[in-house]
C-alpha cells in the first residue's frame, strides 16, 4: 500500500502512469466550512498499481498530478466527475482532459438516474464496498490504515467498472452519448463561475424585472463575500433570505430589520450597510439591459402537454434503457411544451433522435399514446 508524501515520489508514480491510456482517479475533500474545497488525498490507479497521494503533507507540490490530468495521452476515469474537476480547475486553473465519468456512462446504459459509485459497484462487479469511511475527516492526520484502504478500493473497483461499462457502451453504439457528455463536462464554461451568474442558480421566482435587478446585486454580492472569506454561501445569507430581501428590495436599514428570513439584529451588522447598498445598485439599474424574466404560460393545456411528454419520456427511458433524467429535463419538457425550436438539450443530437422528434409529434398530434393490454403505447398519426 502506498503513500505518496513527497514531490519526489509523486513525480515518479505519475510518470509511470503516464505510460497507461487509462487511469482511475478518485479525489477526497472537505468543503462543509468553505467556499472552495479543501483537497485533502487524491487516489489514482493503472492495471499496474494504486497509489493515495497525501495532498496536505508538508512541502509536497501537487504540479505532477496536475501535468498527468492534462495529458492528452491518458484517458482519466472518475466517478461523479464534477467535483474533482472543479478542485483541479480552483487549484491549477486546468480542467483534466480526456475524461471519462462512470455516471454518466451508467445513465446512458440505463442503470437509473445518478447512481452512487457503491450501487453501481456492487451491481457491474457483485462486489458490496465498505462503506465505514464514506463520512470520514480527510484532513485528519495521520491518516490510518483503513482509511487508505477505503481510498485505495475507490480506484481499483473503478477499473472494473470503466471495463464493462465502456465494453457495453461500445456494444450498444452508444460511446459518442458520453463523449458529448464530456465535452460538457470538460469545458471551462462549466467552472469558470462569475458572481454576475450567481443568481441563476437560486430557485426563487422573481416576477418584476426590479425584483430580478436586486436579485441579481445580492446574489453577486453574498457569492463575492463568501468567496473573500472562504466561507460556504449559507454562512453569508441563506437562500430564503436572498430571495425575501429581491422582493421587498429595502432601501434603509430600518426597512431591512423588518424582514423575517434575516436574523433578529443582523441590519446593524457590518453586512447590514452591504446589503441596502446591493438593493439601491440592482433599482439603479437599467431594465432593457436585464435578462428576461421567464413569463406565465398563457396555454391552458400547457401543464397537460408537460405531463404527457413525461410520459412518453418515461416510456423512451424504459424502451432504451436509459435513465430519464439524461435525456431531457423538466425544465426541457416545458420548454418544449411552449417551443418548437427550444434551445434545449432534448432537441440537440442523440436525444433529438432518440425522443426530441417523438416530443414534438406528441405536441402536435402526430403521435398519440394509447393503452393496450394495460400498457401505454405509442400510436402514429397521420
Amino acid at each position: 500500500m502506498d503513500l505518496i508524501m513527497t514531490t519526489a515520489e509523486l513525480t515518479s508514480v505519475c510518470a509511470r502512469l503516464a505510460k497507461h491510456p487509462v487511469i482511475t482517479v478518485d479525489t477526497e475533500f472537505l468543503r462543509e466550512t468553505t467556499y472552495y474545497p479543501l483537497l485533502c488525498v487524491v487516489q489514482m490507479a493503472s492495471p499496474d498499481e494504486a497509489v493515495v497521494v497525501d495532498a496536505l503533507a508538508e512541502g509536497i507540490d501537487l504540479k505532477p498530478f496536475f501535468e498527468l490530468m492534462s495529458n492528452e495521452g491518458v484517458l482519466k476515469v472518475f466517478h461523479a466527475a464534477r467535483q474533482d474537476i472543479e478542485i483541479v480547475w480552483h487549484q491549477a486553473g486546468i480542467i483534466p482532459h480526456p475524461i471519462f465519468d462512470t455516471q454518466v456512462a451508467a445513465m446512458v446504459l440505463g442503470y437509473g438516474d445518478s447512481i452512487a459509485y457503491d450501487a453501481l459497484v456492487e451491481r457491474v462487479t457483485g462486489h458490496r464496498p465498505d462503506k465505514t469511511h464514506r463520512f470520514t475527516d480527510w484532513s485528519r492526520r495521520p491518516l490510518t490504515k483503513d482509511q487508505l484502504e477505503y481510498a485505495l478500493a475507490d480506484v481499483t473497483h473503478l477499473r472494473d467498472v470503466f471495463a464493462a461499462l465502456d465494453a457495453d457502451l461500445k456494444k450498444r453504439g452508444r460511446s459518442d452519448w458520453v463523449s458529448e457528455e464530456m465535452e460538457v463536462l470538460t469545458s471551462t464554461k462549466t467552472y469558470d463561475f462569475h458572481p454576475e451568474r450567481a443568481w441563476e442558480r437560486l430557485k426563487t421566482r422573481v416576477r418584476k424585472p426590479k425584483e430580478l435587478a436586486v436579485l441579481i446585486e445580492i446574489a453577486a454580492w453574498r457569492e463575492q463575500e463568501a468567496q473573500s472569506r472562504d466561507v460556504p454561501r449559507s454562512r453569508v445569507l441563506k437562500d430564503d433570505a436572498v430571495g425575501d430581501i429581491a422582493t421587498h428590495a429595502p432601501t434603509s436599514l430600518e426597512r431591512l430589520a423588518t424582514l423575517r428570513s434575516l436574523p433578529k439584529g443582523f441590519e446593524k451588522s457590518k453586512w447590514g450597510a452591504d446589503i441596502v447598498a446591493a438593493v439601491q445598485r440592482g433599482l439603479a439599474r437599467d431594465p432593457r439591459e436585464l435578462p428576461k424574466i421567464e413569463k406565465p404560460r398563457n396555454n391552458s393545456n400547457g401543464a397537460a402537454t408537460v405531463e404527457l411528454l413525461k410520459v412518453l419520456l418515461r416510456m423512451t427511458s424504459e424502451r432504451h434503457a436509459v435513465a430519464s433524467k439524461v435525456i431531457a429535463t423538466v425544465d426541457d419538457l416545458e420548454r418544449i411544451a411552449v417551443e418548437d425550436e427550444a434551445d434545449v438539450g432534448a432537441l440537440h443530437g442523440w436525444r433529438r433522435e432518440l425522443f426530441g422528434e417523438a416530443a414534438l409529434a406528441l405536441k402536435h398530434g402526430r403521435l398519440a399514446l394509447a393503452i393496450e393490454k394495460g400498457r401505454v403505447v405509442r400510436v402514429e398519426r397521420g
